[in-house]
C-alpha cells in the first residue's frame, strides 16, 4: 500500500524508525538528498556540535535533528556517518558526517590542513551514501570551507564505469545553505581537474593511445581556444627536433608517436616568462624487451600519469582563468617489444647531444623525459616541472602518502609543500647528490647509463640525477608519481583506481605563483 509521504514523516518522527522508503513511495519521486557535518565534542559535558548549516538545517525543524543524533547511538567519530529518512519533505533522506575536532587545522607533522581533509572525506562518504540509494541530486553542506566540500563531493563520487552496462547513479550537487559559491566553484573546478586525469589513466591502452589522448585534451580545451594553442607535433617533427632518445622509445610500438605542445596564455602580459609542465606520456609500458611481469602489467595503462596530471592541471588552470602563463609539454608514445624496439646495450643520442647506454628497456620514461626537458629550456621559462610515474623504488620508500620531489632549486620546493598542504596531496623532498650522478655517468659505452651502476640502490634518486643530466633551468622540480598512481583505501574520498594524484597540488602550485610579482 502507497503510505502518503507526511504519514511516513510522522512515522519515523515519533518512533525514530530509519526503515528505507520503498522505491514506489511518492517521496522518491525526486531522489533529492542532504549531507550535513557535525563535529566530535571537545569533552563528555559538551553538547552536540553542529556546523552552522546543520544548526540551521536543525532549527528549522524544531531540534529534531540533534535529538535523532543522542538517540540513535555514540557520537560519530571523524568520517563516519549516520543517515536519516523523513525529517524534511524536501529531502527525504538526509546524511550527518564526522568532521572530527574543530580547532588548529595545519598539521606540522602531517603536513596538511588536518580540517580541509576532514572536510573532504566526510563529504565524500555522505554523497556516496547516497548515491547507494540512487539519489540522483544532493546538497551539500560547506562545513565551514567550501572549496574542500566541493572537492570531496566532486573526488568522492567519481567511478570509471565508461565501459560497463550497468552504471553508477549519476549524481548532481550544490552547496546547502549559504555559501561562497566562487569557492564552492573553485572545489569543483580542481575536483573536475583530478578526475579528467583519472579518467584517461584508469581507460585502457587501446582505448587511449597516444593520438587519442591528444585529441582528448585538445577536446578539453577547446572551450578556451582564445587563451589556449595546440600542438599535436608528429614523427617528422620530433625527428626534426633530434628527439632521438624519445624516438628510440617509441619505435617498438605501431602506435605513432605524438609530442604533445599546450600554450596557456593567462597573464595580460605576453611576455611574461612560462611555468613548464613536462609529463611522461607512456601510454603503455609492456618494459620493451626488459618485458614485465605478466602479473599487474596493466596498470601500466596509466605509466602516463604524469602526462595526464600535467595536461589536467593546464586543462584547470584555463577554467579558473588563472593569471599566469603555462606551457605543457607531452611526449606520447608506448613502450612495446619489436624487432624494432630498443635492445639492451643500445646506445642513442639525446636532443642536447648526450649519449645514452640503453641496459635495462624498461627504465624508458627517463629517455623521453630527457628530449622533453632540453625542449623546455627554448622557452626561457620561470620554472619547470616534470612529473612521472618513473620509478617502482619511490613507491618502496614513500609508499602512496607522498609524491617524491628532487629539485635543485629552495624556492621551487617552498611553493610546492605550501601548495600541497593546502591540497592534501602531499609532496615530500629527496635527495639530488653527487653521489647519484657518479652512479649514471659511470657507463661503458657512452656519456650516461640509463640505470644505476647498483641497479637495487636509490633507483628513484638514481632516475632523478639522471633528468637532472637534461636540466640547466635555476628552478627544475621532478616529482615521481608512481607510488601515488593507484589508490586502494588510503585516500579516503578517492575510490580503489588510479587516482589522477597530484592534479590539484600542480595547480595550487600555479595559482600561488600566479598572485606573486
Amino acid at each position: 500500500m502507497l503510505i502518503p509521504f507526511r504519514r511516513v514523516l510522522l512515522t519515523t518522527t515519533r518512533k525514530h524508525n530509519c526503515r528505507l522508503f520503498s522505491k514506489s513511495n511518492t517521496a522518491f519521486g525526486t531522489r533529492k538528498g542532504l549531507v550535513l557535518g557535525v563535529y566530535e565534542k571537545q569533552s563528555d559535558n559538551d553538547g552536540i556540535h553542529l556546523t552552522e548549516a546543520a544548526a540551521a538545517f536543525d532549527r528549522s525543524i524544531s531540534g529534531k535533528l540533534s535529538e535523532m543524533l543522542s538517540i540513535s547511538g555514540p557520537p560519530l567519530k571523524k568520517g563516519k556517518s549516520r543517515i536519516f529518512y523523513g525529517l524534511h519533505q524536501d529531502f527525504p533522506s538526509a546524511v550527518v558526517v564526522g568532521l572530527g575536532k574543530s580547532g588548529t587545522c595545519v598539521c606540522g607533522k602531517e603536513n596538511w590542513n588536518n580540517c580541509k581533509e576532514n572536510i573532504r572525506a566526510a563529504v565524500s562518504v555522505g554523497c556516496r551514501q547516497l548515491q547507494d540509494l540512487e539519489v540522483a541530486h544532493v546538497e551539500v553542506d560547506p562545513c565551514g570551507d567550501g572549496q574542500s566540500a566541493a572537492e570531496g563531493a566532486v573526488l568522492g563520487l567519481f567511478e570509471y564505469d565508461e565501459l560497463k552496462t550497468k552504471k553508477k547513479v549519476r549524481v548532481t550537487t550544490q552547496p546547502y545553505g549559504s555559501v561562497d559559491s566562487a569557492a564552492w566553484q573553485k572545489g569543483v573546478l580542481y575536483g573536475d581537474g583530478q578526475n579528467l586525469a583519472r579518467q584517461l589513466m584508469e581507460a585502457p591502452a587501446n582505448h587511449i593511445t597516444p593520438t587519442v589522448f591528444a585529441n582528448s585534451i585538445e577536446q578539453k580545451l577547446s572551450p578556451f581556444a582564445h587563451k589556449v594553442a595546440v600542438h599535436k607535433r608528429p614523427q617528422s617533427w620530433i625527428e626534426s627536433e633530434q628527439m632521438g632518445a624519445f624516438l628510440s622509445v617509441s619505435k617498438g610500438s605501431e602506435e605513432p608517436p605524438i609530442f604533445l605542445e599546450l600554450h596557456y596564455k593567462g597573464s595580460l602580459d605576453s611576455a611574461q616568462p612560462p611555468l613548464v609542465l613536462v609529463g611522461k606520456g607512456i601510454t603503455f609500458d609492456s618494459g620493451g624487451i626488459s618485458l614485465k611481469p605478466s602479473s599487474g602489467m596493466d596498470a601500466m595503462r596509466a605509466d602516463m600519469g604524469g602526462a595526464a596530471t600535467v595536461c589536467s592541471a593546464i586543462v584547470t588552470a584555463a577554467a579558473l582563468k588563472l593569471p599566469i602563463n603555462i606551457i605543457g609539454l607531452a611526449p606520447l608514445c608506448e613502450n612495446m617489444p619489436s624487432g624494432k624496439a630498443n635492445k639492451p646495450g643500445d646506445v642513442v643520442r639525446a636532443k642536447n647531444g648526450k649519449t645514452i647506454q640503453i641496459d635495462n628497456t624498461d627504465a624508458e620514461g627517463r629517455l623521453i623525459l630527457a628530449d622533453a626537458l632540453c625542449y623546455a629550456h627554448s622557452f626561457k621559462p620561470r620554472a619547470i616541472i616534470n612529473a612521472a610515474t618513473l620509478t617502482g623504488a619511490i613507491d618502496v620508500a614513500l609508499g602512496s602518502a607522498a609524491a617524491g620531489v628532487f629539485t635543485n632549486s629552495d624556492w621551487l620546493w617552498e611553493r610546492l609543500h605550501k601548495a600541497s598542504i593546502v591540497t592534501g596531496d602531499r609532496v615530500w623532498r629527496m635527495p639530488l647528490f653527487q653521489h647519484y650522478t657518479k652512479q649514471i655517468t659511470e657507463s661503458a659505452l657512452a656519456d650516461l647509463n640509463n640505470i644505476g651502476k647498483y641497479s637495487r640502490s636509490g633507483g628513484a634518486c638514481t632516475a632523478a640525477a639522471f633528468l637532472r643530466e637534461f636540466v640547466t633551468a635555476d628552478h627544475w622540480a621532478h616529482l615521481d608519481i608512481a607510488g601515488v598512481m593507484t589508490n586502494k583505501d588510503e585516500v579516503p574520498y578517492l575510490r580503489k583506481g588510479m587516482s589522477g594524484r597530484p592534479t590539484r597540488t600542480l595547480v595550487e602550485f600555479a595559482a600561488g605563483l600566479a598572485s606573486e610579482p
